[in-house]
């Protein structure tokens, strides 16, 4: 056997070795046409220890246009977690609802567009709080523009105060037709009271 091969072998052994002594990981797949109940079924997913994996919006075979998220259980992870879904198709609201969001700790996870049975065309920002880790505040910007140029500038002026991008999308959003939108944030931990 050459040395490849056989390095090769050693590599594959181990790896399903490593593969047969991870913890199984449970998935639940949620899927709705209204962000309230995608809000209340995450939550009662991360009462059983579900946590955030993945979210979509789009239109499924059996569902129409719908909300997609898909929840983990890794016995490997601790604690429950708290979500909180914003969806809408003007900025000034989102705006201010990220602003007391962040204000009550909780992280951006995720964002995506959909259209829902009652809400039309939203943006719709997933957010996600460890009520019992460390207390921390977020700050958040939104910035949505159909010119990538006036993107490029807002930015830059955002990444000068502190702001990291947290997640973009593109689509056609009553928020002035085809825009970029993109959710930036800081965070500052505080003590518990």
């Amino acid at each position: 056997m050459k040395i490849g091969s056989l390095l090769l072998a050693i590599g594959l052994a181990g790896a399903r070795a490593e593969a047969a002594d991870a913890p199984a990981l449970d998935y639940r797949v949620l899927a709705t046409t209204k962000t309230s109940t995608m809000e209340r079924e995450m939550n009662e997913a991360a009462e059983a220890g579900y946590t955030l994996a993945a979210a979509m919006g789009g239109e499924t075979a059996g569902g129409g246009k719908e909300a997609v998220v898909v929840m983990v259980k890794d016995p490997a992870a601790a604690g429950a977690r708290q979500y909180k879904l914003l969806a809408t198709s003007k900025t000034s609201t989102l705006q201010e609802e990220l602003r007391r969001a962040g204000a009550d700790g909780f992280a951006y996870r995720s964002q995506t567009v959909f259209e829902s049975a009652f809400g039309g065309r939203e943006v719709c920002v997933i957010l996600e709080r460890d009520p019992h880790g460390p207390s921390q505040r977020f700050e958040y910007r939104l910035l949505a523009t159909a010119r990538t140029s006036t993107m490029q500038k807002e930015l830059l002026e955002a990444g000068a105060a502190g702001f990291r991008l947290l997640g973009m999308g593109v689509g056609k959003t009553a928020f002035g037709g085809n825009e970029v939108l993109c959710v930036l944030g800081r965070s500052e931990r505080r003590e518990r009271p």
